[in-house]
């Protein structure tokens, strides 16, 4: 049985995912760009199935989830839906198992040992994971992600664990920078992280075509920046739910 969908509810998300494309678009024709170079992913962590039925009918269909319990239960529950999953929290390692296979882009890939779990058990399940690296961009330490320092020698790690098409499949970076609800503040790491990208890119021959950045209070500069995926929760679902 598909979750049940308040109608009222309905129209406020298709009103708010519009006004959100909307922006979307405008920051796309300031810097030149198509407005389909930005995929949009709507975070939906906290808010229930209902609210993702009724943007997918409305025509969204990336989502993000941060917990594994959650996310698995509400693709349960949305089975058969025309939905792209992916997971942009942090990953314990003891986690991977249930991961692997089940999102379309791991956001958060961020030490060895994660990146050796998950690889493995994406060779267990018979698929090649797509991920991202996450970088500590501000160097902050209540913050995960790899630190600049060590991103070629990760990077090289990651290319090397896939083998007859099983594994992980590189395609780029993301990051979470400080003040990422201040759009100018945070200009100058999306622009880093670019940098890095195109630094990888350059250094190891590799193509990496993904950059996830950018949230709600920063998403427009994270266009103008390069961004190729926006993580987008609170300008789409309104405020977040506490978490049961």
């Amino acid at each position: 049985m598909k979750p049940a969908t308040n109608i009222a509810r309905a129209r406020e998300l298709a009103q708010r995912l519009a006004e959100v494309r909307g922006r979307m678009a405008l920051a796309c024709a300031r810097c030149g760009r198509a407005a389909d170079s930005v995929r949009l992913v709507a975070v939906s962590k906290f808010h229930p199935a209902s609210d993702i039925l009724a943007l997918a009918a409305a025509g969204q269909r990336e989502f993000g989830e941060s917990y594994v319990q959650e996310a698995l239960a509400k693709q349960d529950a949305l089975v058969g839906q025309d939905i792209l999953w992916h997971f942009v929290g942090g990953l314990q390692t003891k986690k991977a198992r249930a991961v692997a296979g089940r999102f379309v882009l791991v956001h958060s890939l961020d030490s060895e040992k994660l990146a050796r779990e998950l690889a493995r058990r994406a060779a267990d399940a018979g698929v090649l994971q797509p991920v991202l690296l996450e970088v500590n961009i501000g160097q902050e330490e209540q913050k995960s992600g790899v630190d600049e320092t060590e991103l070629t020698e990760f990077a090289e790690l990651v290319l090397s664990l896939h083998e007859d098409g099983l594994g992980l499949d590189l395609q780029g970076l993301m990051c979470l920078p400080p003040d990422f609800d201040a759009p100018e503040a945070a200009r100058p790491f999306f622009a880093h992280l670019r940098e890095l990208r195109d630094g990888l890119e350059s250094s190891l021959g590799v193509r990496l075509p993904q950059l996830s950045m950018g949230m709600t209070g920063d998403f427009e500069a994270a266009i103008e920046e390069g961004a190729t995926i926006i993580r987008v929760g609170t300008s789409i679902f309104g405020p977040r739910p506490p978490k049961a």
